[in-house]
């Protein structure tokens, strides 16, 4: 069984929404964390790729919505980045679609 080890989004402290720069800073450290430890080589070297390269330049709500994309499952993450199936309409939020874009042209897609 595959483990994604992700927090889902209600524990989150009451201060990480807060948008001061610690708490972004803090929210990004462990954005980057999650997204390099998601349990296979291949996603971990895919999002967590993309995360090291714009977390540092993500405002609050681009953090909240990668935040929810790290919550999804690794099949489907990587179905949709490899391009084995499209990204469904109901997903394809900015930053997904943004992630999608930048590992295809990674994989030379």
């Amino acid at each position: 069984m595959q483990h994604n080890f992700t927090t889902p989004s209600g524990t989150l402290s009451s201060n990480a929404s807060d948008g001061s720069e610690d708490s972004l800073s803090a929210r990004r450290r462990r954005l980057k964390f999650r997204a390099n430890h998601r349990g296979t080589f291949e996603t971990d070297i895919l999002i967590g790729g993309f995360v090291e390269d714009v977390a540092d330049s993500l405002n609050a709500e681009q953090l909240a919505d990668m935040e929810i994309i790290l919550e999804m499952p690794d099949p489907d993450l990587t179905d949709w980045l490899f391009g084995r199936l499209p990204l469904p309409e109901e997903k394809a939020t900015p930053m997904l679609r943004r992630m999608v874009e930048a590992c295809r042209a990674r994989c030379g897609k």
